[in-house]
């Protein structure tokens, strides 16, 4: 019956995209990471003034993977802090969970006909929300692609360089444990966007030198006890294993406990992305090694922000570009506190990498 579930779920999604084809021809497929017309976050005030104050009763609607997962809720309380100061009501809405394809479109759906002015979609894969592109479309609804899967036909999208986070923790290894050695990936859903880039760009910058190989390179599909399962029996195979990179938070964390309970802690590094709260308390407690933080709360609010510009009718470009940082014992201090002090802390890092 599942596989008769699976099937029929893909089948639709190829349907819709057929049927669909006239509208995927007017735009490029969508490539978040090395799309040129983009604009860093630190610079939409600048090149586009102050956001124009929304009409009265403006509603954004929030569609998410799901609420299970600290990153998404924080990415949904950064749509309310902005829509909040800017005076517009917002609904944030998410599947049951991360594999619940077919009701996270059935939300998207309805989201069209009750009175959005603007949809902020985070897609559970890179196909699952294609069909309201042009049902937005032709309810004249502007839609942002919103992390991290990306919808091939997304007219804009706001998001980090997904395949960036895998390179800042490969170029960890190569500073911080130079002899070399074995590592292993443990990756998000198969085929997703952000999955597929953050692996990428983690196995082609560890392997630039020759001194690292990846031993194995497994899906954890966003869960934690498939995460700790895996590292499980990798550790099992490889015992002189010096490292993970995983694909989230939730994965790393699972790790962290395979690593733990195989009394390698200290001996083998892990590392995460998205920056979540219980990632950071690993860090401190000095079991994950790191994150990639990227910042959920702040790209909810440069989400927000680029959604309300563009029902304003301002001509925004393609992809707005939002901040990850490498995390670890070492500047975990720096990141640290309100939501004010960090974007301080992350304009100046914009503009020294300007």
């Amino acid at each position: 019956m599942k596989r008769l579930l699976t099937s029929a779920i893909a089948a639709g999604f190829a349907a819709a995209l057929w049927a669909h084809a006239g509208f995927a021809q007017e735009l490029a497929p969508l490539d978040s990471d090395t799309e040129k017309n983009r604009i860093d976050w630190s610079q939409l005030e600048m090149k586009f003034g102050a956001l124009p104050k929304p009409s009265e009763g403006t509603k954004a609607g929030g569609v998410s993977k799901t609420l299970t997962n600290e990153y998404w809720r924080s990415l949904g309380e950064g749509y309310k802090k902005f829509a909040d100061k800017a005076g517009v009501t917002v609904a944030y809405q998410a599947a049951q969970s991360e594999g619940d394809q077919l009701g996270q479109l059935t939300i998207a759906e309805g989201m069209v006909t009750q009175g959005f002015k603007v949809l902020l979609l985070s897609p559970q894969t890179d196909a699952n929300l294609q069909p309201v592109m042009e049902q937005a479309k032709a309810a004249n609804i502007p839609v942002v692609n919103v992390n991290d899967a990306v919808i091939p036909q997304a007219e804009h999208y706001v998001g980090n360089v997904q395949r960036d986070n895998g390179v800042r923790v490969a170029k960890w290894f190569k500073k911080n444990r130079q002899e070399g050695g074995k590592v292993a990936v443990i990756e998000g859903q198969a085929g997703v966007y952000a999955a597929v880039q953050r692996t990428d760009g983690f196995k082609s910058t560890i392997g630039e030198n020759g001194k690292f190989q990846v031993v194995a390179s497994v899906p954890g599909n966003w869960d934690r006890q498939q995460s700790y399962d895996a590292a499980t029996n990798i550790l099992q195979q490889h015992p002189d294993l010096i490292g993970f990179y995983c694909n989230n938070d939730g994965m790393a964390l699972g790790v962290v406990e395979a690593v733990k309970a195989a009394n390698l802690l200290g001996k083998v590094a892990v590392f995460g992305t998205d920056g979540i709260s219980d990632a950071y308390a690993s860090i401190k407690a000095g079991e994950l090694t790191g994150t990639v933080d990227s910042f959920p709360v702040l790209t909810g609010e440069v989400a927000m922000e680029t959604a309300l510009r563009l029902v304003a009718g301002q001509q925004l470009p393609r992809v707005v570009a939002t901040p990850q940082a490498l995390i670890t014992k070492d500047n975990f201090a720096n990141y640290q506190g309100d939501e004010a002090k960090v974007r301080e802390v992350l304009l100046k890092d914009a503009a020294s990498a300007q």
